[in-house]
């Protein structure tokens, strides 16, 4: 089986790409499972080592619209697209051609690119919570389903929206068989902040672990709704494996979730670290932010995902001590055992 990962490079699609490797093989779209033998990589920065290593990553460096232009993407024989490559959040905030053109215009080009391959591969589109926003004139529902109507507030909400209209209309032509899965904010995320409105739902973690300050830019109250990494490559993977008729309609799938607040997940990140932890947390309210955040729902039930069976984390202290046994290294402060 070959396979492709846009954003390949990024946190996400490293993670995405070593779970792959580990199993070997795949079940793809309720098919008997076959062997992995090529994963490529599409991103801007390479591989880290071990990938770069493995003989069955291959990497294409360069901007996915001109790789997209040029036809070196999607490529023959390749017969699964995980689509994760975007611009974040508060990038598409601050630049609207950016945001179109890295969330709408490649994501039309690698569209097309799999109408051209002739093979209907399946691609799995990773979407976003955010196209669910509230508004005084179109307010959230308390609880958000599946049937739910999407209202983004923010033009990276709207781009993710038209991207899995745009997935469920190649996927009805049958060009691709297309799986949307809306992605719950991942934390923690280790290594450097991004320029996404909900960076410091990871960094008000990573950072005091590291010993260094990080901002809290919301009221404490906020609700959020989070998943770990591990959750998050279970669920894109879950979407490639599904038979058609597991995977039923071709609207978006909300991927599960933990329903939390801003002030719950420092209280657990008090009971991992300490409150040598905690004094490290700026509480100072960003209004650009928070705008953006707050406009999120907090409470999203997912029953699609439970029939594939999916469920969310449970504890956000438990993510918390799987991000330290992960990154061991990224941890200076001395922590508390568990209880």
């Amino acid at each position: 089986m070959n396979i492709l990962i846009t954003g390949g490079c990024g946190f996400l699609g490293v993670r995405l790409a070593r779970t792959l490797l580990q199993q070997g093989s795949l079940s793809l779209a309720g098919a008997a499972p076959r062997p992995i033998t090529r994963i490529t990589l599409a991103d801007r920065a390479p591989p880290p080592d071990d990938l770069a290593r493995d003989p069955r990553i291959a990497f294409v460096g360069g901007d996915l619209n001109e790789l997209l232009d040029s036809g070196r993407l999607p490529g023959a024989g390749v017969g699964l697209i995980f689509h994760l490559a975007a611009a974040v959040s508060g990038e598409c905030e601050a630049d609207f051609d950016l945001g179109m053109r890295s969330n709408l215009d490649a994501t039309r080009a690698l569209l097309e690119g799999c109408r051209a391959l002739g093979t209907k591969p399946v691609l799995v589109y990773s979407s976003s919570l955010a196209v669910f926003g509230h508004s005084s004139q179109q307010p959230l529902p308390p609880v958000l389903e599946d049937h739910s109507l999407p209202t983004p507030q923010s033009s990276y909400g709207i781009q993710k929206f038209i991207g899995e209209q745009l997935v469920a209309d190649y996927g009805r032509k049958g060009f691709v068989e297309g799986r949307s899965v809306r992605l719950m904010t991942v934390s923690v995320r280790p290594g450097r902040p991004n320029g996404a409105a909900s960076s410091f739902l990871s960094g008000m973690i990573r950072e005091p672990l590291a010993g260094q300050r990080a901002l809290c830019p919301v009221h404490p109250d906020t609700g959020v709704a989070l998943s770990s990494p591990a959750r998050t490559v279970e669920g894109l993977i879950r979407a490639a494996q599904a038979s058609p008729i597991e995977w039923g309609p071709r609207t978006a799938l909300n991927l599960p979730g933990l329903m939390t607040t801003v002030r719950e997940m420092a209280q657990a990140l008090e009971r991992v670290a300490g409150s040598a932890a905690t004094t490290l947390l700026d509480w100072r309210i960003d209004p650009a932010i928070e705008k953006i955040v707050i406009s999120w729902p907090g409470n999203v039930k997912t029953a699609r995902a439970a029939a594939l069976g999916l469920h969310g984390d449970t504890s956000f202290e438990q993510i918390i001590r799987d991000y330290v046994r992960e990154n061991p290294e990224a941890v200076k402060l001395s922590l508390q055992k568990e209880a």
